[in-house]
Protein backbone atom coordinates (compact mmCIF):
# COMPACT_ATOMS: atom_id res chain seq x y z
CA UNK A 1 0.00 0.00 0.00
CA UNK A 2 1.22 3.59 -0.62
CA UNK A 3 2.05 5.91 1.78
CA UNK A 4 3.32 9.31 1.72
CA UNK A 5 5.16 10.61 4.58
CA UNK A 6 5.69 13.99 5.32
CA UNK A 7 7.82 15.78 8.21
CA UNK A 8 9.84 19.22 8.63
CA UNK A 9 7.17 21.71 9.17
CA UNK A 10 7.34 23.79 12.10
CA UNK A 11 7.71 27.44 13.47
CA UNK A 12 10.42 29.54 11.76
CA UNK A 13 10.96 33.19 11.86
CA UNK A 14 10.13 35.37 9.04
CA UNK A 15 13.52 35.17 6.40
CA UNK A 16 14.53 31.75 7.24
CA UNK A 17 14.56 28.58 5.93
CA UNK A 18 12.69 24.99 6.35
CA UNK A 19 12.75 21.89 4.25
CA UNK A 20 9.78 19.74 4.21
CA UNK A 21 10.30 16.11 3.08
CA UNK A 22 7.96 13.24 2.07
CA UNK A 23 8.96 10.15 1.82
CA UNK A 24 7.10 7.82 -0.42
CA UNK A 25 6.53 3.97 0.15
CA UNK A 26 5.17 1.05 -1.04
CA UNK A 27 3.78 -0.64 -4.27
CA UNK A 28 5.36 1.83 -6.43
CA UNK A 29 5.95 0.76 -10.19
CA UNK A 30 6.55 4.12 -11.23
CA UNK A 31 6.11 7.78 -10.53
CA UNK A 32 4.70 10.22 -12.90
CA UNK A 33 5.34 13.28 -10.79
CA UNK A 34 5.38 15.24 -7.22
CA UNK A 35 4.08 17.92 -6.03
CA UNK A 36 3.54 20.24 -3.26
CA UNK A 37 0.25 21.85 -1.97
CA UNK A 38 -0.48 24.17 0.88
CA UNK A 39 -3.90 25.55 2.52
CA UNK A 40 -4.21 27.93 5.54
CA UNK A 41 -7.43 27.81 7.38
CA UNK A 42 -10.69 29.20 5.53
CA UNK A 43 -8.74 28.86 2.39
CA UNK A 44 -8.70 26.46 -1.16
CA UNK A 45 -5.47 24.23 -0.80
CA UNK A 46 -3.19 25.67 -3.30
CA UNK A 47 -0.37 24.70 -5.69
CA UNK A 48 2.81 25.77 -4.52
CA UNK A 49 5.47 23.49 -6.69
CA UNK A 50 5.03 20.55 -9.07
CA UNK A 51 7.91 18.63 -10.54
CA UNK A 52 6.60 15.91 -13.61
CA UNK A 53 8.83 13.03 -13.75
CA UNK A 54 10.59 14.33 -17.16
CA UNK A 55 9.09 17.53 -17.30
CA UNK A 56 9.80 20.95 -15.76
CA UNK A 57 9.36 21.81 -12.57
CA UNK A 58 6.84 24.78 -11.86
CA UNK A 59 6.26 27.21 -8.93
CA UNK A 60 3.29 29.40 -8.10
CA UNK A 61 4.20 33.13 -8.57
CA UNK A 62 3.84 33.77 -4.78
CA UNK A 63 6.97 31.62 -4.09
CA UNK A 64 9.17 31.52 -6.96
CA UNK A 65 13.01 32.10 -6.50
CA UNK A 66 12.33 31.29 -3.04
CA UNK A 67 11.07 27.48 -2.77
CA UNK A 68 12.73 24.82 -4.52
CA UNK A 69 10.96 21.18 -5.44
CA UNK A 70 13.77 18.96 -6.08
CA UNK A 71 13.68 14.37 -5.15
CA UNK A 72 15.68 11.72 -4.50
CA UNK A 73 14.98 9.05 -6.69
CA UNK A 74 17.20 6.21 -4.48
CA UNK A 75 15.04 7.48 -1.44
CA UNK A 76 11.66 7.95 -3.22
CA UNK A 77 11.63 10.94 -1.05
CA UNK A 78 10.48 14.60 -2.62
CA UNK A 79 11.60 17.82 -0.94
CA UNK A 80 10.29 21.84 -0.16
CA UNK A 81 13.26 23.80 0.38
CA UNK A 82 11.47 27.21 1.42
CA UNK A 83 13.95 29.98 2.07
CA UNK A 84 13.09 33.74 2.79
CA UNK A 85 10.20 33.02 4.50
CA UNK A 86 7.70 35.70 4.78
CA UNK A 87 5.05 36.28 7.85
CA UNK A 88 1.95 34.92 6.89
CA UNK A 89 -1.15 32.63 8.52
CA UNK A 90 -0.53 29.13 9.45
CA UNK A 91 -0.55 26.72 6.73
CA UNK A 92 -0.56 22.64 6.26
CA UNK A 93 1.58 21.52 3.55
CA UNK A 94 0.32 18.15 1.81
CA UNK A 95 2.53 16.22 -0.21
CA UNK A 96 1.32 14.84 -3.46
CA UNK A 97 2.30 12.08 -5.75
CA UNK A 98 0.73 10.91 -8.94
CA UNK A 99 2.12 7.65 -9.27
CA UNK A 100 1.90 3.99 -11.07
CA UNK A 101 1.10 1.22 -8.35
CA UNK A 102 0.02 -2.10 -8.77
CA UNK A 103 -3.62 -0.92 -8.32
CA UNK A 104 -2.67 1.35 -11.24
CA UNK A 105 -2.25 5.17 -11.44
CA UNK A 106 -4.05 7.48 -9.10
CA UNK A 107 -2.86 10.45 -7.09
CA UNK A 108 -1.78 10.29 -3.06
CA UNK A 109 -1.79 12.83 -0.70
CA UNK A 110 0.82 12.80 2.41
CA UNK A 111 -1.21 13.70 6.08
CA UNK A 112 0.21 17.63 5.84
CA UNK A 113 2.67 19.04 7.83
CA UNK A 114 1.80 22.74 9.42
CA UNK A 115 4.25 25.39 8.86
CA UNK A 116 4.47 28.58 10.39
CA UNK A 117 5.93 31.65 9.57
CA UNK A 118 6.17 34.23 13.14
CA UNK A 119 8.09 36.74 14.90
Amino acid sequence: QVQLVESGGGLVQPGGSLRLSCAVSGGIVSFNGMAWYRQAPGKQRELVATRPTGGSTTYADSVKGRFTISRDNVQNTVYLQMSRLKPEAPAVYYCYADLTGRAGRRGYWGQGTQVTVSS
